[in-house]
């Protein structure tokens, strides 16, 4: 049987498309893995990522997470993308202990690792922090100060006793607290595991133990939505302060009502992009300088220090209080 010779036209399109296909095969690979999926603050930060791959086509980026706030599911998930051979890591640990011997295998591999929400990590080439954790943490307890009068009893909530951030910030305002002397922490570091139900349940729980508590300081994206739920049941809404992280538009309702008094953030899709953005500098083998620019607001003029293992810190100026005031200007 003869078989026909291919159209010149035609060959040359077949040749465009295996050149295609070879080249996307050899696109660098950025997987950003987060604490938890599905939550508002993740999924905001998903918002950047796909930005990110939509603007770079160089790049293949995506984002992954486990379903619920388990350290040891997303070191599984972390082992997965070692295991396929992704080009770079963009980290937000659960708890940065658990992966350290992960990250240092990735390392090990030539995989470049970018951090977030993690500035004790050693084994990672960088770690972004939106600014610095202690400052923050005092702005929040400052704010739940003011709201209190500098007296009364309060407590804090965190992620988890792993979340090295959300000692920090909790750490920090109870440092900060000390200089009110009419100010009592109690029970403090509740873990809530970003679970606004379970954070719920935890609050009624010192509403009841405590009757006269006068303060709740969050960390997890979703404490102040199960506290500021609590206390609204409780009809305390206005008179109980709640303080902590978390985003303007799923917490609108209960700080309308005034069972949230602040809440703190920075933009997780910002976040996003610039880990990403971070990640392929280093791919490409440029220089992280002091005083530069990712390119991303918040993040125009990043500090840029040694890190505890031998990558770097880099630490940015993302930090944004509001209130019922100020709130409406962040509703993403």
């Amino acid at each position: 049987m003869r078989i026909k010779p291919v159209n010149a036209a035609i060959a040359a399109v077949l040749l465009a498309a295996s050149v295609g296909a070879l080249y996307a095969q050899e696109k660098p690979t950025i997987s950003t893995v987060v604490k938890i999926s599905g939550i508002p603050w993740f999924n905001r930060m998903e918002v950047g990522v796909k930005e990110y791959a939509s603007t770079t086509p160089a790049v293949n980026a995506s984002q992954s997470g486990p379903a619920t706030a388990d350290a040891a599911q997303q070191l599984k998930i972390i082992d997965d993308l070692i295991a396929r051979k992704v080009s770079a890591l963009a980290v937000v640990p659960m708890d940065p202990t658990v992966i350290e011997g992960a990250l240092k295998r990735a390392m090990d591999r030539g995989i470049v690792v970018v951090t977030h929400e993690a500035d004790t990590q050693k084994n990672t080439h960088a770690d972004i922090e939106a600014f610095d954790n202690a400052a923050y943490g005092v702005a929040l307890n400052e704010k739940l100060s003011s709201c209190m009068g500098n007296k009364g009893k309060w407590t804090s909530f965190v992620g988890s006793l792993g979340s090295r951030t959300h000692i920090q910030w909790v750490e920090a305002g109870a440092a900060n607290a000390k200089k009110h002397a009419g100010m009592t922490l109690v029970d403090a570091k509740n873990e809530s595991f970003d679970d606004a139900n379970k954070t719920y349940e935890k609050a009624k729980e010192i509403l009841r133990k405590h009757p006269d508590i006068a303060g709740f300081q969050g960390s997890a994206g979703n404490d102040v939505i199960g506290i500021g739920r609590a206390v609204e049941e409780a009809g305390l809404a206005g008179k109980v302060c709640v303080v902590g992280t978390g985003l303007a538009t799923p917490s609108a309702k209960l700080i309308e009502s005034g069972a949230i008094t602040a809440i703190g953030f920075w933009d997780p899709k910002d976040a996003g992009l610039a880990m990403n953005k971070t990640a392929k500098l280093l791919l490409d083998k440029q220089p992280l300088t002091n005083g530069m620019s990712l390119g991303v607001k918040g993040y125009e003029k990043v500090s840029v220090t040694k890190g505890p293992g031998t990558g770097v810190l880099i630490v940015g100026n993302a930090m944004v209080i509001a209130d019922k005031s100020t709130y409406k200007n962040y509703l993403f």
